[in-house]
């Protein structure tokens, strides 16, 4: 069996998230501590108790989910549990590269909190906006975009995330015009999504020129296994070209559904959610009924999945 952990973007955060594992795992504890430490203020006191008002804020929902993912990540590889290749969607991209060894937790959780600072920085509060295109293309949705899309209210499909789904994003004024021309194109549903920026459109370039100011500061080593990026959906192994393209990621699209079919094409047959929610879990579905798919998130599906794989 050849198994891959995906790891959670922004949108799968909660209030509550990993505190079971925080209340069971001294590992969790200490790893939840660093990252209190790391950043100077209590991202724990977030995660655990909330308010969702300041856990929704991308500069904080960024580390929580990190820490949260990162936390199921160690529990798991503690009770003999290993992916052999990882991917992240997005933020989860970080988690991945942290349980394959390429950046430490540290520098992880503060680089992802200046990241979501830089990214709600980039464009004003309601200036941008991202969208859900259900039941149209990827190449439609690509054609559609582009016909209506002007310098001052850009917009482009940005999440390729599963067949029947692809997100846009752009300036506010750009999306509901997209989305509008999309549902005459024959879109069955453009649904506004709540969220605070127009993330890995080209209005995050000077984001990512502030994340690359970021990440020519901290260490990032060649992985212990294979992480599929999400700019080119290929196997990334090398340091120099992971930093590259956690820089380029910022400003560009994310290609899930073509990240999954190259891990089950190199082999992949089992699918591990690790961090909080199921929406990859959803997509994995929808990309490929055929392969397993099972999400941790506690110590109630942390067992389920050791005993699915350690055959228990």
């Amino acid at each position: 069996m050849k198994t891959a952990f995906l790891f959670p973007g922004q949108g799968s955060q909660k209030v509550g998230m990993v505190h079971d594992l925080y209340e069971n795992f001294d590992s969790v504890k200490h790893l939840v501590e660093e990252a209190d430490d790391t950043l100077g203020f209590s991202i724990s006191k977030m995660m655990f108790e909330g308010p969702d008002s300041e856990l929704m804020k991308t500069e904080f929902t960024q580390p929580a989910i990190l820490t949260a993912s990162v936390a199921v990540w160690q529990v798991l590889k503690e009770k003999g549990v290993e992916p052999a290749v990882a991917a992240g969607h997005s933020l989860g991209e970080y988690s991945a590269l942290v349980a394959a060894g390429a950046i430490s937790f540290a520098d992880a959780v503060k680089t992802v909190h200046l990241r979501g600072r830089f990214m709600q920085e980039a464009v004003p509060l309601g200036e941008g906006g991202m969208a859900a295109i259900i039941g149209l293309t990827p190449d439609k949705i690509v054609e559609v975009c582009q016909s209506v899309s002007t310098d001052d209210a850009p917009v482009q499909a940005v999440n390729f995330n599963c067949p029947g789904q692809v997100v846009i994003a752009g300036a506010t004024k750009g999306v509901e015009k997209a989305c509008e021309a999309l549902k005459a194109a024959g879109a069955r549903r453009a649904i506004m999504l709540h969220v605070s920026a127009p993330f890995h459109s080209t209005l995050m370039e000077p984001a990512a020129a502030r994340l690359k100011e970021v990440l020519d500061t901290i260490e990032i080593h060649d992985t212990k296994i294979p992480v599929v990026a999400n700019v080119n959906a290929k196997e990334e192994t090398k340091a120099d070209e992971i930093r590259q393209n956690l820089v380029d990621q910022a400003a560009h699209p994310v290609h899930w559904e073509e990240s999954i079919r190259h891990m089950i094409a190199g082999g992949v047959d089992y699918t591990v959610e690790a961090g909080p929610g199921t929406v990859l879990s959803g997509f994995m579905r929808k990309i490929d009924r055929k392969i397993p798919s099972v999400h941790a998130e506690d110590t109630a599906t942390v067992e389920e999945v050791v005993k699915a794989l350690k055959g228990e």
